[in-house]
C-alpha cells in the first residue's frame, strides 16, 4: 500500500503529541491543517501520548491553547490504559503508586484502591516527584510479592536543554535492586490497541498510529495488526531507518506532509 492510499484507506489517526503535533510548547506547522483534513474527509483522529505525569484534562488544556480544542473522547494516555488494564485484570487489587498528584488524582477517579501499606500490586509512572522514600517502599512491595506494572517504558523524556530520565529509568532502578521486571502497557503494547479498539469500535486495519519515534509510536502499529506511519519532526532521523527492526508503512517529513497529500482526496474517497 503506497502512501496515499494508505491515507484514504485510514479511518483514525491516533496523533503522538511532543515531536508530532507540538515541540514543547510550540506548534508544529501545519498540524492544526492536518486535523481540519482529517474532518473535512470525515475521518477521525484521537491524541495519545505514553507521558503519564499529566492529566488528560491537562493536555487538552495545553492544546486548547494552540488552537486545538479537543473533547475528553479524543485523548488518552498510558495512564488511561494502566487504569483500564487494573480494572480488567486485577479488579479489586490495591495499588501503591509512584506518580505525580495528576496521575494518583486520575487513578482514584478511575476507581483504583491506593494504599501506602502491603499493595497487592506497585504501579510505576513517569514520577517527577519521585523521593527515595517512595522508591525504597516499591522496592519493598516488590520484594515481598507485589506485582509490578509500569505505565510505558520511555527511558528518557526530551527536554529543552536534553533529556531526564522517565518511567523506564526508574523501572530499571527498581529491577537492579529488586531483580523484578514490569510489564508496561503503553505504546507499543497491545494493552493500548486493546483499549483503543474499545474505545473506538473502529476496525485493527483502519487505524493509523502517527509518531516520531519508530521503537514506540509506529511499532504499536506495526507489532500489533495496525498501520505505523512515521513523521521526522521529532526524534527520528532519516538514517534511523537503516537501523531499525521496525519497518514504518509510510514516512513523512511532518503532518504538514500529510495535510498537503489528503488535500487531493474526495470527501467520498473516506
Amino acid at each position: 500500500m503506497n502512501r496515499r492510499e494508505l491515507l484514504k484507506n485510514t479511518g483514525l489517526f491516533v496523533l503522538d503529541m511532543d515531536g508530532t503535533f507540538y515541540l514543547e510548547s510550540q506548534i508544529l506547522d501545519g498540524a492544526l491543517d492536518f486535523l481540519r483534513q482529517v474532518e473535512r474527509l470525515r475521518k477521525k483522529y484521537l491524541f495519545f501520548t505514553n507521558n503519564s505525569s499529566r492529566s488528560a484534562e491537562a493536555y487538552m488544556d495545553k492544546l486548547a491553547g494552540m488552537g486545538a480544542r479537543i473533547t475528553r473522547e479524543q485523548i488518552m494516555t498510558s495512564g488511561d490504559v494502566m487504569i483500564q488494564y487494573l480494572k480488567t485484570c486485577y479488579p479489586g487489587k490495591t495499588v501503591y503508586l509512584l506518580g505525580t498528584p495528576d496521575l494518583e488524582r486520575s487513578f482514584r477517579e478511575g476507581g483504583i484502591p491506593l494504599t501506602e501499606d502491603h499493595p497487592q500490586i506497585v504501579v510505576v509512572g513517569f514520577d517527577q516527584t519521585l523521593t527515595y522514600d517512595k522508591l525504597s517502599r516499591a522496592c519493598k512491595f516488590i520484594r515481598s510479592g507485589a506485582e509490578f506494572l509500569a505505565t510505558h517504558l520511555d527511558i528518557n523524556c526530551p527536554v529543552k536543554d536534553g533529556f531526564i530520565p522517565d518511567c523506564g529509568a526508574i523501572c530499571a532502578a527498581i529491577s537492579l535492586s529488586t531483580g523484578k521486571t514490569p510489564r508496561y502497557v503503553g505504546k507499543p503494547f497491545a494493552e493500548t490497541v486493546d483499549m483503543i479498539l474499545k474505545v473506538t469500535q473502529m476496525e485493527k486495519t483502519k487505524i493509523s498510529f502517527v509518531g516520531d519515534r519508530i521503537y514506540t509510536d509506529v511499532k504499536t502499529g506495526v507489532n500489533n495488526g495496525a498501520n505505523g506511519i512515521l513523521v521526522l519532526s521529532g526524534e527520528t532521523r532519516p538514517e534511523d531507518l537503516y537501523q531499525s527492526d521496525v519497518v514504518p508503512d509510510a514516512v513523512f517529513q511532518d503532518l504538514r506532509e500529510m495535510a498537503e497529500m489528503m488535500k487531493t482526496m474526495e470527501t467520498a474517497e473516506s
